[in-house]
């Protein structure tokens, strides 16, 4: 497994894509071996974590080639740092153009404001101080992950489970290439939300300020709250102690742009990629006119009512994009719903069953967005998650090179997906 970091450090991973396809595959086929083949010794927690630092070590120097979201990471912290309000000023804004540098003039994506919650700012600042400040964030980001990996492995002790199970996710050549390699963000939310079941698991007053914590990294785990303050020692407590930090980290950001931000508004309207219901599902709306039927169905109110500029003001949402994306909410609200009244599942099954839903419901599912399930996919040794970490890497192919992302690279991402989701669809970590 060392080998295949070795060669994916020294290549540029965006050059020879199938090169670099290859070698991940191949650092899959070691992590299968070495977790699924024959029985050797007991791996303990101190292998499983040496071997989890080494991996990260060696993948810290690789150029972030295959996602330029860390220039974007560093470009918010600098803005910060200069006092100026980054959900405000997008980077092309003339207000800025005093910071701007290299890294600034390959930045895609320059008219957005900034899309993440304060705590990531926050930590972008940090690391945009340093005179190299990409290799700062990455270093800090891969350091927060490791204490992730740390409390997954705690936690796995403390249920009496095999430490290879958190192998699958601590060696996992995704998570090593989208955290030290490319230095995502989404890390620091994952080793919150960890550290948030970890302390639920051993009833620790602390669990509600991580997962306060996890939103204001990223706000993917907010729908997760109210879950995990059904499954505390003191539910109201929970919910009563997340919502009052989280309110607080937001308020500022609500407070100084007038409301909602607006990057955070282009972002959930405008990004799309590789949604596994969402793909299919707007080209079904668009095939069968079912925005038509809606518009149909707003003039006869209008008709009705008489009230022709209230009906009129929703035109302009009705199209089968954002169609899709309102059916995929409502599909996201009532599996939300199944797993709160389900009591029986524990911390980490609904955890899990949570992410895996929202990665489900979502209209962009980039190969890093995988690190939010497979966590709790390793604990559960979960078939279909486990295989859609390899699988999810060809979506690399469209973004870097002449292959369509709809029908076949979908569809090979998410067809054998679904089949091991529908064989062996369980969360249990007995």
């Amino acid at each position: 497994m060392g080998v295949h970091v070795l060669l994916l450090a020294s290549h540029d991973l965006a050059v020879d894509l199938g090169f670099t396809l290859g070698l991940l595959g191949a650092g899959f086929g070691a992590l299968a071996w070495a977790v699924f083949g024959v029985r050797r010794a007991p791996l303990g927690r101190a292998g499983l974590l040496s071997l989890a630092v080494i991996l990260r070590l060696l993948l810290l120097p690789l150029p972030p080639t295959l996602s330029d979201d860390v220039l974007r990471y560093v470009w918010d912290g600098k803005v910060l740092s200069a006092g100026a309000n980054p959900y405000g000023l997008a980077p092309q804004a003339e207000q800025l153009e005093g910071l701007r540098d290299e890294r600034w003039r390959v930045m895609p994506h320059r008219d957005v404001e900034a899309v993440y919650p304060p705590l990531a700012l926050t930590l972008f600042s940090i690391a945009a101080r340093f005179p190299r400040p990409v290799l700062a964030w990455k270093i800090l980001v891969t350091a927060l992950e490791l204490a992730g990996c740390a409390l997954l492995a705690s936690l796995a002790a403390r249920r009496g489970l095999d430490m290879r199970r958190v192998a699958l996710y601590a060696w996992n050549p995704l998570v090593t290439l989208e955290v030290a390699g490319m230095g995502h963000v989404d890390a620091v939310g994952v080793a919150l939300v960890i550290a948030t079941v970890w302390a639920l698991d051993a009833r620790r007053a602390w669990a509600p300020v991580a997962a306060a914590g996890a939103v204001l990294a990223k706000l993917v785990p907010l729908p997760a709250i109210p879950l995990w303050a059904r499954r505390a020692p003191r539910p109201a407590r929970f919910a009563v102690v997340s919502a009052a930090v989280v309110a607080a980290g937001l308020a500022p950001v609500l407070w100084a742009t007038g409301g909602v931000p607006p990057g955070w508004i282009r972002f959930g309207v405008s990004w799309e990629f590789n949604g596994p219901l969402y793909e299919p599902l707007w080209r079904l709306v668009a095939a069968l006119r079912l925005d038509e039927a809606v518009k149909l169905g707003l003039d006869r109110l209008k008709l009705w009512t008489d009230a022709h500029e209230l009906w009129n003001r929703f035109y302009p949402y009705v199209y089968p994009r954002l169609l899709a994306k309102g059916m995929l909410a409502a599909l996201l609200a009532w599996m939300l719903w199944r797993l709160w009244k389900d009591r029986q599942a524990d911390a980490t099954a609904t955890t899990g069953r949570t992410f895996a839903a929202l990665v489900l419901c979502s209209a962009t599912v980039y190969p890093w967005y995988l690190l939010w399930v497979l966590p709790w996919a390793a604990l559960a040794r979960q078939p279909a998650w486990l295989a859609l970490t390899g699988l999810v890497l060809l979506s690399y192919l469209p973004q870097f090179g002449e292959v369509p992302l709809v029908p076949w690279v979908h569809a090979a991402i998410w067809l054998p997906f679904a089949v091991l989701l529908w064989r062996h669809p369980t969360w249990s970590t007995a």
